[in-house]
């Protein structure tokens, strides 16, 4: 049983992540009609958001203590982060360490700013163009995006640690009622989730709850009968796409302590959340969240060493199974709209 519960955690924390992906994938897909496939590539960015500020607050003025000397006899050259400067040693040392959760800030305005200028320069060029035609666009763009960050930042993993209150794991065994050390959990990872569901239920709050959302719905519904109305819809679509390429922002930037920011984050994510959405129904962002998680779990499951034993290599491809008995079952996914790419 606690092997179980065990996996079910491993399975929400990888469902998180395919989730909030393929959550602003189907934000894209239902507003603008557009199957962006550098999505990847804004978690990534938002991922290098949470070590470039990392970078920054890490700046630091050098000075001589002259009651120190190096091993030439030379004063010690003292390094101090500007922040530390600022806000004294305390305040500045607490600031670089919850350089993460700060990056959220950091990025929500860059992250808006870079959805902003791909949908504008580039991709309503596209809306009325074939699939195929956007596709391949942009993965062009995703490709490009992928070799600036690995220009500027290189090809290595970069650590982004947790803040040090989040670091280690809780015994989550004892504190549902098994015995010491049965069900062993990284603190980040838990923050993770929740930090995932916060996300997605803001998105849907939204979308359900203001009336920007509700125009933004019945566009997704019926976008001519809208535009027919008097409203700006094209300018709303593009404020869902910045918010689109917030989400995925986001996720990457809490990602970043889980998983070592490096340029090719983004590729690893994208074609497993593009599964996500099909499996889910393209279009339906209920039906996004709910694959999410399902094969999140179901990977975690296919991971464990009993089952691999009996199944070698089922966790490299649990995912695409289910993704072919579910299309071969349900062609328009588990909650797909009539109609949507059909044509």
């Amino acid at each position: 049983m606690d092997q179980i519960l065990l996996q079910i955690l491993n399975g929400l924390d990888k469902g998180s992540a395919y989730a909030l992906i393929a959550l602003g994938l189907t934000l894209i897909f239902g507003t603008l009609g557009v199957v962006n496939f550098a999505h990847g590539a804004l978690f990534m960015i938002g991922a290098f958001c949470a070590v470039t500020l990392q970078r920054i607050l890490n700046i630091s003025t050098i000075t001589e203590d002259p009651t120190k000397t190096d091993f030439l006899g030379n004063p010690a050259k003292i390094k101090t982060p500007i922040v530390e400067t600022w806000f004294g040693p305390e305040v500045g040392a607490s600031i670089i360490d919850w350089s993460v959760p700060l990056a959220i800030f950091f990025a929500i305005p860059i992250m808006a700013a870079v959805g902003i200028i791909m949908e504008r320069g580039l991709i309503k060029h596209f809306y009325k163009r074939p699939h195929a035609d956007q596709i391949l666009v942009t993965f062009g763009l995703a490709i490009v995006l992928q070799e600036v960050i690995k220009a500027i930042y290189g090809a290595n993993p970069i650590p982004t640690p947790a803040p040090e209150a989040f670091r280690g794991s809780f015994d989550f065994g004892t504190y549902i009622g098994f015995e010491a050390n049965a069900i062993i959990y990284p603190y980040w990872r838990m923050v993770y989730f929740a930090f995932s569901a916060i996300i997605i239920a803001a998105v849907f709050a939204f979308l359900q709850f203001t009336t920007f959302g509700m125009v933004v719905r019945a566009g997704m519904a019926d976008r001519e009968t809208v535009g027919l109305l008097g409203i700006n819809i094209d300018k709303r679509f593009t404020i869902m796409f910045a918010i689109a390429a917030c989400v995925a922002g986001l996720a990457g930037v809490m990602y970043a302590p889980i998983n070592s920011p490096n340029y090719h984050m983004g590729m690893d994510f994208l074609v497993l959340s593009f599964v996500v959405v099909v499996v889910g129904g393209m279009g339906s962002l209920p039906g996004a969240v709910l694959a999410g998680f399902m094969l999140g779990i179901l990977e975690a499951f296919a991971s464990m060493n009993q089952v691999k034993a009996i199944f070698p290599g089922i966790d490299q491809i649990i995912i695409y199974l289910v993704a072919i008995i579910i299309i071969l079952t349900r062609p328009r996914g588990l909650m797909g709209r009539r109609g949507v790419m059909e044509e």
